[in-house]
Formats: C-alpha cells, structure tokens, sequence
C-alpha cells in the first residue's frame, strides 16, 4: 500500500444529539444554586469563576412561563464549590501556586463525580450546572461584541474536563445529555493544552463506553468541513486559524484511532455521509475533500474508500454539469470557459469569510434565472477542477519520489476506480483523466489500461452498454495519449479489427439491415476503429512499422509513400461493406473525417456508399425484439428528433476530448495529440474539397447501388 497522503483537510455532518434531559438554560438563569455536599472545607471556595463584566440580555419569563418582553439577562452564575482558579494572592511562590491548582482540580474532579452520582439517584442539579457550562456558546456575542452569556473562566472549564476525563467510566446512557452538550461545545479554538486533553477525553470515552463512537465521529467529521471563522476567535483565547483547527480535529481522530480499534470500520460511511451536496460552495468541496486525503496519512486503511468516495463525488457533479452544459447555447458555454481560466486557482483557497460574503452578494442575480443557471454551472466546474487537482496531488507523490510498487499500486486503484465508477458513468468529461495522465506514466501502465479496456470489450459476462463505453475509452485513449507507442497503436488496432470480424461472423446471417440496438457491439467497435485511424494513420503505415523494426524513428512520408497492410484494408473493406453497414449508423463527424482521409491516401474510396446511405432508412430494419430492447441502448444514442436517422447513429461520445479546465490542464501538459488535418501535417495537398468529393460520389453512384443491394434492403424516402 501507497504511505503516501501529503494533503490538506476537509468536512461532515453531526448527528442530532439526543434530547437534553435537564432544565434550559433560561429555565436557570438568575436561580440559587445550592452548593453540593463535598464534606471538604469551606475556606477552599473562595471567590467566583467569572467576570463581572460579562452582562447579556435575555428572554424574560412571566409568572405563568411564557415569554416575556425581551430584558437583560440575568447573569448566570457557575458559583461551583471550587477554589477560585487565580489565587487573590498574588505574591504567592510558582511552588504555593502549583499545590494550590492541584487542589482545585483534585476538589472539581470530587465535585464532579459527586455529581454524577447524585443524577443517578434522581438529584440532578450538580449535574445540570456543569452542562450548562459546555452548553454556553461563546460565540454569541452583544452588538458590542460582549459575550451574551457569562462564561466559564479557561481554567475552571479545563479543570471540569480533566474532572470528567477522571469520572469517564460513569458516564454511561443515563449521562447522555451532558456528553452531548460537550460534543457540541465549542472546543477546536481554545488553547492547546485544553485541546490535548479534549482529545483524551475523547479517545478515553470512546474506548471505555463504545456507543458514544458513532456521535464522537460524527462530530469530528463535521469539524473537517468548513470551518466558521468564529469557532477560530472565542473570547478571552489567542485567535486560531482554520489550517489549525483542521490539525486539531485530525489530532482528536487519530488520538481515537490508536485505541478503538473499530474507528475506521465506524469512520467511513461517516465520511461517505457527510459529503458536500452538489449544491454546496466549491470552498466545501475543496475543504472536505483535502481533509479526506489527510485522514489517509494516519489511517491507511481507508485509503480505498476515501478515493473510491472522492472519485464518486467527483464522476456525479461531473456528469450532471455535462447535462446542464447541454442546455446553454455555445457563446455561452465558451463564456464560461473564457471565465475559468481567467480565474486565479489561489482565489480558491482564500479566507472561509470571503465566501461568506460572497453568498451574501449572491441575491442579485436570483432574480435572474438563466444568470443562476450560468453561476451553478460555473460553479459545478470549479468543483471538477479543484477535485480533479486534488487527486492529481495526491496520485502524483509515488511518481515522484515513490518505488515502482508505490506506482503500480496507484494505477491498480485508478484502473478499480475506472471500472466500478468512472466506466459505468457515460457523461462523466473530466474525471477520467487522472488516470489517462497515469496510464502514460511508463509502457507498462499504458499495456495494463488497453488491456483492461480489451477485456471488458471481449467479455461476454459483461453488460453490452459498458462493452461499448470500453470500446469508446479505449479508443479515445489510443489516439488522443502523447505516451502511447506505435506498437501498441497497432496491436489494439489489429485486436478491434479481429473483434470486428468476429462481430460480423455471428451477426451477418440474420441481419437484415443496420440496427443499432440489435449490433451495438459492432458498430461501437468500428466506430473504434475509425477513429483510431484518423489520429493515428501514420503509425498503422509499412513504414511505420519497418522504421521501429530498425530501430529508428518514423520519417517524413510523401503521399505516394503511405501504404497499408492488406490485412488491415480487406478487414475495413469487409467491415464497412456488409449487411450492418457501419458507416449508416456510426457517428456522420468520425465517418466524413475517415472517408476523407482514406480517399486521400487512396485506401478506400467511400463517398458513393455515404451517398447511397442517405436512401436507407433504418427503421425499415427492425422487429418486435429490437425495439425491445430500446432501453438497454438508448443511452448511447442520439435523442430521437424529427429526422429519424438521427435517432439511430452512434454517439460520437470520446472521453479524452481535451481537457480545457485551468488546474487539470496544467497537469496534462504533454499528454494530448491535438488532432491535425490530414493535409497539413507535411504531406502535399491533393488538392481535396468536399464539394469535389460530392461530385465525385455522384459520378460513381450508380457503381456502388447495385453493392448496396447486395448487402441491404433500401427505401426510398
């Protein structure tokens, strides 16, 4: 396994806490408390924990209990019998000082389990006061900024902790409102000492009374989301920031971790759970899913799930913005391109406030709907980038500095991930190409990702739709990867090409016609084919292959020096003119690019067959059990629209099209073969155009009906 997590944090949900058993807060405001019996003396208690300058207003109660005209507070008073935590003598040796705090915390740690033990019996108002103490939100300030409510002093609070931490033991079911209300209490932004021992706390908790692990998780989750800045500036401690306060929660995680075996088992559907919604700020998005990556470093064992969590998450907002992408017109859509890559990735990572405010300027452009749709849509895409970087950040490590082992491992996780998340998800456009800037990392991880998508594409056992998604990966990576070798271009090429034939074999002698949910295997595989050879017909020439038998590299060709196998042109001669007619119903874009380029070089001559493939109509072709099976393959076509043909041709769907997002572009640098025409990329110009081509194909019309007939039953429209 990869030791290899080098990122930054992120957030989740809490659950709700059971409801409190005691009296609110309001309920005790301004009452007497009685001091509990500790038969210890009186002297010890000397003075008040709080400031008497913390006044706050407050909610009156009339005689009947109902809400009164809203008043100052009255002040609540934590008057715990406990010495003061400041001694008033303030000429008292360090040696006078230490005695005289261990004394206060041995007293607290007395009280409190004095209280717990009377709540048992059904005398809860010890009890009651020290919840309130973690119940109080320092937080909620005065329009002046004043703290509402009286607060308990640091070192009172510190000293009922560790008092708990002693009396961890007692706190079973019947306690479970006061070990609610410290979940909730405010804890990630006081100082360091009282944050070490929260943790103990926590860890000791979850360790001697388990049913807590599951509200502790969730707790802590929640804090790796984004964080308030408030929790990061309480009253009367140094301000802490959010980078910290993520250590911090971390810190409480794998203090739990090192003795509850069980955490992890617990933790990951808490992680799964807690994820942003789609909806949620790219800030939410970018925090949790860096919080992710840092839980790995400590607990390696959810290594699999975090990633395998973090790329479903990613392949889902990816795919629904391809939908949404959909619905606005081009302009538009390179608009907001222009503005992505206008975008300084270091805006993404400023202060959480900035959001905030952003958010609060939001309520201008909801008036507005097609202006919301353009900022959700923009929004999606950051999300994809800033995830898709992430993921680039982390994968990249073992490259780097990381053993082969390290490397291949990532790939075996990347390639898990291709076929149970990323391959089934047939709008996904960007989170693939993590693993296709992998894949090319060495010729062995080229080899293992052809070979996957080959034996997906051959396997019967798998379903037909993800057998022609494979084909469409596998195609798309063979000719866009800058890293994939001559080689292995033609050893996939001559695969798919014996896979075609084999195709045709089983289906030829009981088509009638093209039939796009009936041979979809087929056509998807020759779609495959097409495409290939129009990236890369260079490296399936004679010459190719005779310069690489020798060591050297491919020269320069002259027209009249292209030259293919025989082979390989019986194999598209067959494909291309029998029953199934692959150039009806595969993609019109990918078929007029490979009929121009095999005319070029004089290959094939396939512009009488497109012409009379206009006259062919498809539905003509198909029986009860076809239309059958429309659901099955109706994802991967085309909607039907008023033309019928239309609704029939393959999707020309290549998930390695370029990558133009700012983050994860710059990461796959290098990576892409930009497709050139055919006559610009050293070779003379034949002197082709489209129109010459239509008169040309009209010349030989007649030549190639009598073909037609021969291989498919036509309808004149």
């Amino acid at each position: 396994m990869v030791s290899v997590t080098h990122l930054p944090s992120t957030p989740s949900s809490v659950s709700k806490p059971s409801k409190s058993i005691l009296k609110t807060f309001s309920s005790v405001a301004g009452q007497k408390r009685k001091q509990l019996d500790l038969s210890i003396p009186s002297e010890l208690s000397t003075g008040s924990a709080y400031s008497d300058t913390n006044a706050s207003p407050t909610t009156a109660t009339t005689p009947g209990g109902s809400p009164g005209p809203r008043r100052k507070r009255a002040r609540v008073k934590f008057d715990i019998s406990v010495g003061s935590p400041v001694s008033p003598v303030k000429t008292m040796d360090t040696e006078a000082d230490e005695k005289a705090a261990e004394r206060d915390r041995a007293l607290t740690r007395e009280e409190v389990r004095r209280a717990i033990q009377r709540h048992l019996m059904g005398h809860s108002e010890g009890y009651d006061r020290i919840k309130e103490m973690f119940s109080v939100d320092p937080k909620a300030l005065e329009d002046d900024g004043t703290p509402v409510f009286d607060l308990p002093s640091p070192v009172l609070l510190k000293n009922h902790l560790m008092g708990l931490l002693g009396n961890v033991s007692s706190l079973d079911g019947s306690c479970s409102g006061l070990v609610h209300a410290m979940l909730k209490s405010e804890w990630v932004g006081r100082d360091t000492a009282y944050v070490r021992l929260f943790a103990q706390f926590l860890a000791t908790l979850c360790a001697a009374r388990g049913g807590y692990l599951n509200s502790v998780l969730k707790m802590l989750v929640n804090g790796l989301q984004q964080v308030d800045p408030r929790c990061g500036n309480l009253p009367d401690y140094d301000p802490v920031d959010s980078s910290e306060i993520y250590h911090r929660v971390h810190y409480a995680i794998r203090s739990i971790a090192q003795v509850v075996p069980a955490c992890s088992v617990t933790l990951s559907p808490i992680l799964s759970s807690s994820f942003p919604h789609d909806s949620d700020p790219v800030k939410s998005h970018l925090v949790y899913t860096r919080n992710l990556i840092k839980i790995i470093s400590y607990l390696p064992e959810l290594r699999s799930d975090i990633l395998a969590l973090i790329t479903e998450k990613l392949v889902k907002i990816d795919a629904q913005n391809q939908v949404n992408m959909e619905d606005l017109d081009e302009d538009t859509q390179q608009d907001i391109m222009d503005a992505l890559n206008a975008t300084d990735p270091a805006t993404l990572e400023k202060d959480e406030d900035d959001d905030l405010d952003e958010d609060s300027e939001a309520g201008e452009d909801e008036a507005d709907p097609d202006l919301q749709r353009i900022k959700s849509v923009k929004a999606c895409m950051l999300k994809v980038d800033s995830m898709v970087d992430i993921l680039f950040e982390y994968y990249n490590y073992p490259f780097i500095s990381g053993s082969l082992e390290d490397q291949e491992q990532v790939l075996d996780f990347l390639l898990a991930h291709f076929q149970s998340i990323i391959l089934p998800s047939y709008r996904s456009r960007h989170a693939q190409f993590v693993l296709f800037h992998f894949a090319q990392a060495s010729p062995i991880f080229v080899d293992r990702f052809a070979t996957t998508c080959i034996e997906i594409i051959l396997s019967k056992s798998q379903p037909v739709i993800i057998r022609q998604y494979a084909a469409a990966y596998l195609a798309s990576f063979v000719a866009r990867g800058a890293h994939v070798s001559g080689d292995v271009i033609r050893d996939v090429f001559s695969l798919l090409g014996s896979h075609v034939l084999s195709l045709l074999s089983s289906y030829e002698a009981d088509c009638r016609g093209p039939d796009l949910r009936r041979y979809g295997p087929f056509y998807s595989t020759a779609q495959a084919l097409f495409y290939i050879f129009c990236f890369r017909w260079k490296d399936l020439t004679i010459a190719a292959v005779e310069a690489e038998a020798e060591g050297n590299s491919l020269p320069h060709l002259n027209v009249d020096e292209v030259s293919f196998s025989q082979e390989m042109t019986n194999m598209l001669h067959r494909a291309i003119y029998s029953k199934l007619n692959p150039l009806k119903v595969c993609s019109p874009d990918i078929v007029a690019e490979f009929a121009k380029i095999t005319h070029y070089f004089g290959l094939l001559y396939l512009y009488p067959k497109l012409e009379s493939n206009k006259r062919i109509r498809i539905h003509s072709f198909r029986g009860m059990s076809s239309m059958a099976m429309d659901t099955m393959y109706g994802t991967i076509e085309r909607e039907t629209r008023a033309d019928d043909n239309l609704a029939i041709q393959l999707d020309d769907y290549f998930p390695f099209d370029p990558y133009k997002m700012p983050r994860g572009a710059r990461r796959l640098q290098g990576d892409y073969i930009d497709y050139k025409d055919v006559r610009v990329v050293g070779l003379d110009d034949r002197g082709l155009d489209e129109d010459d081509d239509d008169d040309t194909a009209s010349e030989d019309e007649d030549e190639d009906e009598n073909d037609v007939d021969r291989h498919t039953e036509t309808e004149e429209e």
